[in-house]
Order: C-alpha cells, then sequence, then structure tokens
C-alpha cells in the first residue's frame, strides 16, 4: 500500500507540513515523526498524557531531507552500491533512543512536530505500508 491510498487528512494530521527550521549537514537524514491522534478510531478523546508518551516513543517517521553524504561512502564520496535505503517523502523505522530531537510549534494551540536527525546507518527500515498502521509496544 501506498501513501497515496491512504487517506490524505489523517495523513496531514499524522505529519503535518511544517517547516523544521534546521538542515542535515553530511549523511545525517531528517525525518519528521508522526505525531500522535487526537481521537481514537471509535471517536474518543486520548487524554494528553497519553499522547505525550506516544509522542516521544513513536518510531515512525517521514524522511524530509537527507544531507549530501548521505547513503555513500565516507572517504570517496561514491554512492553505496546497494543504493539510498530511502528518499524524500518515504516513511521509515528509526530507533526509539538516539538522534537529536526537537519540536516546532504547528500553530494548532500547544500543538507541537517532532522532528528527529539521525545518521544514515541509524535508520531501521522501509515502511511499505501504511505508516499510520504502524504501532510501537
Amino acid at each position: 500500500m501506498t501513501a497515496t491510498a491512504i487517506d490524505k487528512k489523517e495523513l496531514l494530521e499524522a505529519f503535518p507540513e511544517i517547516d523544521p527550521g534546521i538542515r542535515p549537514f553530511g549523511y545525517l537524514v531528517l525525518l519528521q515523526l508522526r505525531t500522535p491522534r487526537k481521537k481514537s478510531a471509535g471517536g474518543l478523546i486520548i487524554i494528553d498524557d497519553t499522547r505525550d508518551a506516544e509522542r516521544y516513543r513513536v518510531q515512525t517517521g517521514k524522511v524530509i531531507s537527507m544531507g549530501p553524504s548521505a547513503f555513500r561512502r565516507r572517504d570517496t564520496l561514491e554512492k553505496w552500491p546497494e543504493g539510498e535505503w530511502c528518499a524524500v517523502g518515504d516513511f521509515v523505522r528509526c530507533p526509539m533512543y538516539g538522534g537529536d530531537r526537537w519540536v516546532v510549534k504547528t500553530g494548532e494551540g500547544d500543538e507541537h512536530a517532532v522532528f528527529i536527525i539521525m545518521k544514515d546507518t541509524d535508520l531501521i527500515g522501509l515502511v511499505t505500508g501504511n505508516p499510520l498502521a504502524v504501532v510501537t509496544s
């Protein structure tokens, strides 16, 4: 399933279009982490404590940008033999810990988006299905 087959409104809520204010250097990759839902599928309002816990446990992110050396040999800057593991706009899994995280207000009350910059080699995998369906245990 591709992102085009997913409800675009839900996707925009989870990954609001907002400028992170930072561009990655070198081999680093910039991800926007999924914003927790305000309501459950059944319409129940999810409390702030639960949303905050989920916000920092999320391991699914959208690739926003990559440094010029990402997915290249560090010494020669040749592309890796297997190519880039992901592209801008893809959804990936990343470690729960590590990287440099920060928040940016979305302009809607106290809502904010979480961004993370991490090494290209720290990415775990490409999300090939619905990025909203991937949950953290």
